[in-house]
């Protein structure tokens, strides 16, 4: 394994030295930035005697670079008078370099020896494996590495590239909360990242992501709880990563309601997997106010206070290191670096009350300041930081064609996290015409093409046949920019399937006051679509491989809550009318693994009505009643099962008795013939699960326990079998070190940034 060290900046190249060099001679280097004394980057003093360490990282330049710079640094040595000098530099030196070197040093070297060029600080590196290991961006940089990351990463994220990953990696700043999150992944294997938009909550997931995948594991990116437990995989180290699990802009307390059980459940899944880990990102505000309405996330059981880890709180050396690293990357023009130090105003912001990594890249983007003046850089930065919408508020309004901004729109109501081309093709055709027709503007059928053409790179990202928003910005963006009612009205005609018409809807939800006839009129936009709804399929086959299916719309028992809230919010009788004809005869039969949990609770809901509804709701109420019937009637295996009964009794208030006959065969039936059922199961976790479930199902009726016990061996011996035929791997446990307390000074900041100013030539 070889680094090139191309990833580290000359400060992270600097903590490299002090570490490596401090476990080579086993000792420990204080940090110093080059400040007046010059010459010091890391200093050890033990009785009486002073060794002196300096970094030189010059990843462009050569030998008579470095040459030139240890000539200008010798005044400083000769000053300093070390017992012990010791240069590290990422050049590669032959003996003539490091003898010409140390005729440049001069007396303060003692041998020859304590010059180590590129080759010397790989011996070092393989030596001391678990120093490359900390720095993480070194560790990731390696070839070998960093090609097993990106094949793992291009099947799992949206877009993703070499240059990207390498970019990334590159103005990453090390910080704490790396190693605080292996520490609670390997102790817990659950982190959810916590913090404010913008302040790199993915980018230390995809860090930690990155880092396990460097180590064999295999990265499972997840856009919904199904997707979990669809590919956990018990014989497999895997890392899922849940990005912005509670929603981009705010949380969704339908969509939470009818995911807390399965949260919970995939919570406890991997906690008693021990090759599993689960990665999760949320905006804290949103998290807060989950756990208010979330038992799961509330549940003190589930200790789920422990594994949050908020990446909001930056120190100032971290905030100075982040603006460092993208200055020096992004290659901003030396005179701009010169205009923020001269008018103080890097220390301006890395103290701004709003400051925010997300701005820093923005801000040092060479395409965001290649018309910007040097004398006007630092104030527009500042600009940026006091007012962060602005980013994108340019741009959308004046710089992009309607069409365009209609193919944003479409992208927002697609999906949160990116979805299909196709899918968000679909959505741009039924709402671009009508957004076209209402504003008087030309269309044709090239408009998507186009439009995607003009927005890749800039605003949205594609790859993989799929595609997202380029930066979670854009999306917070328009989320207050489609905070209109009438542009909602106008788009609610155009939405050709559930999924995005409730998407809509959400957002006219956020609107403030709504009348009666303010919602009547917006719901009845999507009478069009209400009349097709039943021909609406909930599966799409892949285009890439047409043998398989993708979840591509909302469920059967979804459309049916959703016409029913409609109904009651409008009056209009298409809604509730559609809503009994697809619970009386669906296109995709109820399916307990879809349906199971929220059945019960429309039905219980219908029951417990006012009279004066409950005589409209009757039929309704009816066809729901007899689908929970021949659902339970059905070949269940028993988490299927456990699903509609735990629903069901949830809802007793209302429900009663209803369905204890059904459940009292049920049971029994699935007792008897488990052992029938389990060649399909490969996960000891979800094995174990099912012990759990015969239990708990069987003291529910009192069944008799000698089949239980039959039914539970039966299991057992599906468990044994799975473990023997299942490849063992060695757990791998790596702790990150405890945050220590850490100082900061204006004259630390000074070292850390003249030198990039110092090296102007």
């Amino acid at each position: 394994m070889t680094y090139s060290f191309t990833s580290l900046s000359p400060a992270d190249f600097e903590d490299l030295a002090r570490d490596l060099l401090g476990e080579e001679l086993a000792c420990r280097f204080e940090g110093f930035g080059p400040g007046p004394d010059g010459g010091v980057d890391g200093r050890h003093a033990k009785s009486g005697a002073t060794t002196i360490l300096q970094a030189k990282h010059l990843r462009m330049s050569g030998f008579a670079a470095l040459a030139r710079q240890m000539r200008n640094a010798r005044p400083s040595i000769d000053q300093i008078q070390p017992d012990r000098y010791i240069l590290v530099t990422s050049v590669s030196l032959t003996p003539a370099n490091k003898k010409a070197l140390a005729d440049i040093i001069g007396p303060s070297l003692i041998n020859a020896s304590d010059i180590l060029g590129f080759e010397d600080l790989n011996s070092l590196l393989r030596k001391h494996d678990d120093v490359a290991k900390s720095h993480v961006k070194l560790w990731l940089s390696d070839t070998a590495i960093l090609e097993r990351v990106l094949q793992s990463a291009s099947h799992n994220f949206t877009t993703v590239t070499r240059a990207e990953i390498t970019a990334k990696l590159n103005v990453y700043a090390e910080n704490p909360s790396f190693g605080q999150g292996r520490k609670v992944l390997e102790s817990q294997r659950i982190l959810i990242i916590s913090g404010p938009g913008g302040v790199g909550k993915t980018t230390l997931a995809e860090m930690l992501a990155y880092a396990y995948i460097g180590e064999d594991w295999d990265l499972v990116a997840i856009r919904s709880l199904d997707d979990g437990f669809a590919r956990i995989n018990d014989s497999r180290r895997q890392v899922f990563f849940f990005d912005d699990f509670l929603g981009r802009i705010a949380l969704d307390e339908r969509a939470l309601s009818t995911q807390d059980t399965e949260l919970g459940r995939f919570i406890a899944r991997v906690r008693r997997t021990p090759t599993a880990r689960f990665i999760l990102t949320t905006r804290a505000p949103v998290f807060q106010h989950a756990k208010l309405v979330s038992d799961v996330l509330a549940d003190h059981r589930l200790d789920v206070a422990q594994y949050l880890l908020d990446v909001g709180i930056y120190t100032r050396r971290i905030r100075a290191r982040i603006l460092y690293n993208h200055l020096v990357v992004a290659g901003v023009p030396i005179e701009h670096i010169r205009a923020l130090y001269d008018t103080g105003t890097i220390k301006k912001i890395i103290d701004h009350k709003f400051y925010n990594p997300r701005i820093v890249e923005w801000m040092t983007d060479a395409s965001h300041i290649e018309d910007v003046a040097a004398e006007d850089y630092p104030e527009i930065f500042i600009n940026k930081l006091n007012d962060p919408e602005s980013i994108w508020d340019k741009q959308f309004q004046h710089h992009i064609p309607r069409r365009c901004q209609h193919l944003l729109f479409a992208l927002y109501f697609g999906s949160q996290y990116g979805a299909e081309i196709e899918d968000i093709q679909e959505i741009f055709e039924g709402l671009h015409p009508l957004l076209c027709q209402k504003f008087g503007i030309a269309w044709d059928a090239k408009d998507f093409e186009n439009s995607v053409k003009v927005l890749e790179g800039g605003f949205i990202a594609v790859a993989n046949g799929r595609i997202s928003f380029i930066n979670p910005s854009v999306r917070d963006y328009l989320y207050r920019y489609l905070l209109d009612r009438k542009l909602l009205v106008t788009m609610a005609a155009g939405a050709p399937t559930p999924s995005c018409a409730m998407q809509i809807v959400d957002q006219f939800k956020k609107l403030s006051d709504l009348t009666p006839d303010n919602w009547r009129t917006f719901l009845a936009g999507f009478s069009a679509l209400v009349q097709r709804l039943n021909t609406i399929p909930r599966w799409k086959r892949i285009s890439s491989n047409p043998t398989n299916f993708r979840a591509y719309n909302t469920t059967t028992s979804d459309r049916i809550n959703m016409l029913l809230q409609w109904w009651k919010l409008s009056g209009l009788e298409l809604f509730l009318e559609t809503a009994v004809a697809i619970a009386t005869n669906p296109k995709d039969q109820f399916k307990s693994w879809d349906d199971a949990r929220t059945l019960p609770t429309i039905l219980a809901n219908l029951l417990s009505a006012p009279q004066n509804e409950k005589k409209d709701t009757g039929p309704l109420a009816v066809a729901i009643e007899s689908a929970i019937r021949k659902m339970l009637g059905g070949s269940l295996d028993p988490d299927d099962l456990e699903r509609v009964v735990t629903s069901i009794d949830t809802n007793k208030a209302n429900l009663g008795h209803m369905f204890d006959g059904e459940i009292n065969t049920a049971i029994p039936e699935m007792i008897e013939n488990v052992s029938d059922n389990l060649g399909h199961v490969d996960s000891d976790s979800t094995l174990s699960d099912y012990i759990s479930t015969v239990e708990k199902l069987a003291n529910r009726i009192g069944y008799n326990p000698q089949a239980v016990e039959s039914a539970k061996r039966a299991i057992q011996s599906r468990i044994e079998e799975v473990n023997e035929n299942a490849a063992q791997d060695e757990e791998l446990s790596v702790t990150g070190e405890d945050v220590q307390e850490d100082t900061f000074d204006d004259q630390d900041l000074k070292n850390l940034f003249e030198p990039l100013l110092a090296e102007e030539d």
